[in-house]
């Protein structure tokens, strides 16, 4: 598209062509702006846990990795992953993304809910006073037993698994404590055995497990449970991991377990995605004591629906834009891309096509006169009889002085001069078939 081209055109027309290459760039952003995703928000909230557990701990490192890319994360601390679960369920609650686990998601109320990824394992520690050895869980028929708050992982988990075995409130004494309180109540002789569902380095566990007054059980149907409860995974404690100088524990301890979760609500920013799952790989990346080296974060299903963005983003890695730009030049720079696409689509043959339709449109002017005048020679070369010479000078008259009228730039002129000749060349056939003839019409 050039000024040349466009002097081609009357004023009018400039105007119009002026109005529809408006039109179509208004056209084109719209489109793009109705189905383009806002920009990526730079607060968002997160559901953790207690204050003495391990998801509290971890909300505090994801708030620290995304402070690195200016985005801020809101800490809401609840009861645990039953809490956060159904918050995410929940689409007024405000909460973005939260820790849950496997085992407490119901459908349909949780299809609005994704994994991001998992986590790490979730061992289902119970801790005893007994003096005799508890090899089964429904040995714990008839004691008190911490089960967790409501709300919690802890409690989530036991409904199923005490399930099982038959144990109800009718035949347990069930008591609503966790971490802390129930470890505290089990010192104390207030209760017989206390149920805990977090890693080792939750501080109750840990001291727990040092506690030479304490016994952990050691599951004898660790085996059974994964068949019967898909989220749940056999998981084996070795002798002296926890501590080898101390020869804790003193055997090998057969546990079950869960994954935790990083969970959002579906919708959540695909770039807020991708820097959670590398904080999650950050995080959780490393060697555990019932997790081989890089085996998590990770997107094998445990109930939750996987996130398509956090799944794509494990197999593909982080976007071009993504791994090379700071994230907020990284969103500004999609945004633009996903704008100016759909609208280099539009403008590209638009500036290809538009000459030639402007040079169509000027040769139209000259040679949409050569039909009439076409029309005319025919008339003059086989009328017979009386001949209209007079119409047919008027109509010369008529189309030479249209054709005088036309605004025609310099490098089309030779055209218009061109059909000035061929209006002389009809003229002079009249006049000539007007002196052959024995009869003229006036």
């Amino acid at each position: 598209m050039t000024l040349e081209n466009l002097a081609l055109l009357s004023r009018r027309s400039r105007l119009g062509v002026a109005v529809v290459i408006l039109a179509l760039i208004g056209a084109a952003a719209w489109t793009a702006g109705r189905f383009l995703q806002p920009a990526a928000p730079r607060h968002i909230v997160l559901a953790s846990g207690l204050e003495d557990g391990l998801f509290h701990q971890h909300a505090k490192r994801y708030i620290e990795i995304l402070a690195r890319s200016g985005v801020t994360v809101e800490e809401r601390m609840t009861a645990g992953a039953g809490d956060n679960l159904r918050l995410l369920e929940d689409p007024h609650s405000g909460v973005d993304i939260g820790f849950t686990q496997g085992g407490i998601a119901r459908f349909p109320e949780a299809n609005n809910v994704v994994m991001l990824s998992n986590l790490y394992y979730l061992p289902m520690w119970i801790f005893y006073r007994d003096t005799d050895t508890l090899n089964h869980i429904n040995e714990l028929r008839n004691h008190r037993v911490a089960v967790g708050a409501e709300g919690s992982g802890t409690r989530s988990l036991v409904e199923p698994v005490f399930a099982l075995n038959n144990l109800t409130t009718e035949n347990v004494t069930m008591l609503r404590l966790g971490n802390d309180d129930a470890l505290r109540a089990l010192k104390s002789n207030e209760i017989d055995a206390a149920v805990f569902v977090d890693g080792a380095q939750n501080q109750a566990v840990s001291a727990a497990l040092h506690d030479p007054h304490l016994r952990l059980m050691s599951y004898g149907h660790a085996d059974a449970y994964p068949r019967l409860l898909p989220f749940i995974k056999k998981l084996t404690l070795p002798s002296g991991v926890i501590d080898v100088a101390h020869d804790i524990p003193e055997k090998e301890v057969e546990l079950i377990g869960t994954k935790a979760m990083l969970a959002a609500r579906d919708g959540l920013h695909p770039a807020l995605v991708e820097l959670l799952v590398d904080a999650a790989h950050e995080i959780h990346g490393g060697q555990g004591l019932f997790e081989e080296p890089g085996e998590f974060p990770g997107t094998t299903r445990v109930d939750l629906r996987i996130s398509t963005d956090a799944d794509q983003h494990k197999r593909f890695g982080p976007s071009f834009l993504y791994r090379y730009l700071p994230f907020w030049l990284a969103t500004l720079v999609e945004r633009a891309i996903i704008i100016l696409v759909p609208l280099a689509a539009v403008l590209l043959p638009l500036f290809h096509y538009l000459p030639q339709l402007l040079r169509w449109r000027v040769r139209s002017r000259v040679y949409r006169w050569y039909g009439e005048l076409a029309l005319l020679e025919r008339d003059v070369a086989e009328r017979t009889g009386a001949l209209p010479t007079e119409k047919w000078l008027a109509d010369l008259e008529r189309i030479e002085r249209a054709v005088a009228r036309i605004h025609t730039p310099s490098g089309y002129a030779s055209e218009a001069y061109t059909l000035r000749e061929h209006i002389a060349l009809v003229r002079r056939a009249v006049l000539a078939r007007t002196r052959s003839s024995p009869v003229a019409a006036g």
